[in-house]
């Protein structure tokens, strides 16, 4: 979970705030680390998901057909945004999983230093690899910045990667939840947020685990009410500087945020507070579950 370290604060003990200021949902952007062969440095990475960001139905990795692989126009469409989300599937948490709800795999036999992959052919086609446009853009939620990268592929493509590892669904995954690429052949396994093997104990993994969360001051938020940045809720955004007001309090179980905020019980940042870095994908799990009344941001 790439929330990080949470730290209680004392109320009343930050300056006086300015008055919330006008609320819109705005997320923001950079470019991708280009992990691999380099490329990758013209795609935009924005914190939340495709939903949150206002992408049309239908479009990106919602356009893929459950099962399968997309081809032609599905394919394009699928290509011009990837959603890439720290959820839970079956028994793997956390695992990530793309715009549709499909769990997302690694491949023993790819490298990922440096970045390489080595399903091609008929393997493909089970394995449908995760493959991002040129100018295209990457949603990412509870998933650093700076563990996305892409590889380009045998066939030109450019496949996503986290951790420096390739990134796939499998065919016979047809709808949230599934989990039935989990250890087939004994070298294919959900990827976690940071690249390694999800349900493998630490000691069964071969990347090493993200950096700590950056601290950088977040001028956006997302704010889900469902837990795991879950769209079967409804989700609103906050942006600018200072003291925001939510405009539907005490119903957040999530927080997709591209730097650290502070998160307040009561309207005018009042109340219990509590700073986090980054995303959260579970409140409850830091005592904030359905309590943020206002953040301060900046």
């Amino acid at each position: 979970m790439t929330a990080g370290v949470a730290m209680l604060s004392a109320c009343g003990s930050d300056p006086a705030v300015p008055a919330p200021a006008a609320q819109t949902t705005t997320q923001a952007t950079t470019q991708a680390s280009g992990q691999g062969d380099g490329a990758g440095t013209d795609l935009s990475l924005l914190s939340g998901t495709a939903k949150s960001n206002n992408s049309p139905a239908g479009t990106g990795d919602w356009a893929v057909p459950n099962g399968g692989a997309a081809t032609g126009a599905a394919l394009q469409s699928a290509q011009k945004w990837v959603q890439l989300t720290a959820s839970r599937a079956g028994d793997l948490d956390p695992v990530v999983v793309n715009g549709a709800g499909l769990t997302l795999y690694r491949f023993d036999k790819d490298t990922a230093n440096p970045s390489k992959s080595n399903c091609n052919g008929d393997c493909a086609v089970t394995w449908p690899p995760v493959t991002v446009a040129p100018g295209g853009k990457i949603f990412i939620a509870g998933i650093k910045k700076s563990a996305i990268g892409t590889v380009k592929r045998a066939d030109g493509t450019r496949q996503v990667t986290i951790g420096g590892w390739p990134v796939y669904r499998f065919a016979k995954d047809t709808k949230r939840g599934d989990t039935l690429g989990q250890g087939v052949g004994g070298t294919w396994f959900g990827v976690t947020p940071t690249g390694t093997k999800a349900g493998v104990p630490a000691g069964g993994n071969d990347a090493p685990e993200a950096d700590a969360p950056q601290a950088t001051p977040a001028t956006s938020a997302v704010l889900f009410d469902d837990a795991n940045f879950s769209d079967n809720g409804a989700s609103q955004g906050v942006s600018g500087s200072g003291c925001q007001n939510l405009s539907r309090p005490g119903v957040t179980s999530s927080v997709a945020a591209p730097g650290s905020l502070k998160i307040w019980s009561e309207a005018n940042c009042k109340g219990r507070s509590l700073v986090i870095n980054g995303d959260v994908r579970d409140l409850s799990k830091v005592n904030f579950d359905n309590a943020i009344a206002s953040v301060f941001l900046g």
